[in-house]
């Protein structure tokens, strides 16, 4: 009897065993990866005088970060995918250098966060590229080696950037997989994005892991944004080469990055980079594009034609097209400029078609004013006003500029401006703001109870119209104006690029085309 309950016994816990056993396997073979998800993205110009400082990057952290990317919704397929750890991404207005604080507290967030929940398959790394920081050289590729020595070399990162980013030596290496946006203006930048997710996906369910090869080719060519739109030849033409060679046995990803012109270090130039494990086709990409873009570079110009301010305000003037759009390049907000010149108003107030209520109607997008925005809210909307705007920040072209008007509006709420004020002077509408915001869309101007697209000239602080202002123009000219963006690159004093560099030296010989092979990042020192 007892030999019988010992032989059922032993039976009994095998098994047990064996459906332990078939548990454990099913949990395997259902096993999501695991990605984390982090970033910093902002274009920082080195010839403003402007700071950016934390608060101006709107960090979300943990499950809010999801709000940035719809191809992550909560019933998305590649939510589903894996197993997401979002820490914190923060995207800020291009604006001015870095403080080293706000650098270092946001960095520092975002590797605590990290440590959190260790260790992760994969990390989308999500950067503009552009960054400048006080003290700090190639602030993304500091940044990722420190994410590096969090998360260990094993994990894969997935590199998204906008394409006027730099890609230094050491970021190409501490990354895996790398792409950027493909278009400018950026309407791709989502569907870039999601392309990063979707190839780091696909490497960690296939299993193929890290790209056996990373080619990376310096071009020595500077190029403001306004003159490589794809938009227009030769930027477009180029771009399209792009795609055909990812669609290759053994090519994952191939990127141009233009480069960011506006910052005085080294890694700025543009870049060309193919991932893959073919190592022929990779380097053959690369080097394709690279010498695409080295013939065409005497080929670019400017998407729109280009005028003093004088000019274009007498072209506006003059045009039946309305609106009639120009814009003020130089202080540029979108690409880094302090925002706050006032040299163009000052200029657009002095002319005497303006002074009168009955002159050409014109809004100007914007100035800064919070002294003036404190004062409008005190006398309130259809009062009379005296005060001083802009030029706290950059007044190298012009001082403070004193408006005189009606408050037309007060609107509260906008995540940049907080506060937006339109001061009516002569036939001129200015919008004041409480901090600098760039005006990209019509609701921007209508919810200020503007109307846009019945008023003779708009005059915006941008450099390419984005697609809604480009859609809504009558005519269009750009401002060659002052700023910390300068669009006449060789009127900066660049002290610290590699040279030489095109357009800055015009006649030096063709550079070296040939790929380099970026060592893995597990095998890097």
């Amino acid at each position: 009897m007892n030999r019988l309950f010992y032989i059922l016994l032993t039976l009994f816990v095998q098994f047990l065993n064996s459906c332990n056993s078939g548990q454990k396997t099913e949990e395997n073979t259902t096993k999501l990866p695991r990605i984390a998800i982090a970033g910093l993205a902002i274009e920082s110009s080195t010839f403003s005088p402007a700071q950016t400082r934390e608060e101006a990057f709107h960090a979300r952290v943990a499950d809010n970060v999801f709000s940035f990317y719809p191809f992550l919704s909560i019933d998305s397929a590649n939510r589903k995918r894996a197993e997401w750890f979002p820490t914190l991404k923060a995207h800020a207005l291009p604006g001015g250098i870095v403080t080293k604080e706000a650098y270092e507290s946001l960095v520092n967030k975002t590797l605590e966060m990290l440590k959190e929940n260790l260790p992760y398959d994969g990390l989308f790394f999500d950067i503009h590229g552009a960054m400048s920081v006080v003290g700090i050289d190639d602030p993304e590729g500091d940044f990722i080696i420190r994410i590096r020595e969090v998360v260990g070399k094993e994990t894969i990162i997935s590199t998204c950037m906008d394409l006027h980013g730099n890609v230094s030596w050491r970021l190409a290496e501490n990354t895996d997989l790398i792409t950027c946006y493909r278009m400018a203006p950026h309407e791709d930048a989502l569907e870039s994005k999601q392309r990063a997710v979707e190839n780091l996906l696909e490497r960690l369910e296939s299993g193929k892991g890290k790209p056996a090869y990373k080619a990376w080719i310096p071009v020595p060519i500077l190029l403001p944004g306004e003159k490589t739109s794809t938009r227009i030849e030769p930027g477009k033409s180029l771009y399209a080469k792009v795609d055909p060679l990812t669609k290759q046995e053994g090519v994952i990803d191939a990127a141009i990055w233009i480069g960011y012109a506006w910052a005085d270090e080294p890694r700025n130039h543009a870049v060309v980079m193919a991932t893959g494990d073919d190592k022929e086709q990779v380097s053959q990409s690369a080097e394709k594009l690279a010498k695409s873009f080295w013939n065409v570079r005497e080929e670019f110009v400017f998407v729109a034609p280009t005028a003093t301010l004088k000019e274009s305000l007498d072209m506006a003037i003059a045009s039946k097209n309305q609106p009639f759009m120009i814009s003020d390049m130089g202080d540029n907000p979108t690409a880094g400029g302090a925002g706050d010149v006032t040299w163009t108003l000052q200029e657009i107030l002095a002319r005497p078609e303006f002074k009168s209520e009955n002159g050409p109607s014109l809004i100007y997008a914007s100035i800064p004013g919070p002294e003036l925005v404190t004062k409008a809210l005190e006398v309130g909307v259809g009062g009379k006003i005296e005060a001083l705007a802009g030029a706290a920040i950059d007044d190298r072209f012009a001082p403070p500029i004193k408006l005189s008007g009606t408050i037309e509006a007060i609107e509260y709420g906008d995540k940049h401006a907080e506060i937006e004020v339109v001061i009516k002077t002569g036939s001129i509408y200015v919008i004041v703001t409480k901090k600098r915001k760039p005006y990209h869309k019509e609701v921007d101007f209508t919810r200020l109870g503007l109307t846009p697209k019945e008023t003779d000239i708009i005059i915006v602080k941008i450099g390419y119209l984005v697609p809604e202002l480009y859609d809504m123009r009558g005519d269009w000219i750009m401002a060659l104006t002052p700023g910390g963006v300068d669009q006449d690159l060789e009127r900066i004093e660049y002290k610290r690029l590699k040279r030489p560099i095109f357009p800055l030296d015009k006649d030096m010989p063709d550079p070296d085309l040939e790929a380099k092979f970026v060592p893995s990042s597990d095998k890097n020192q």
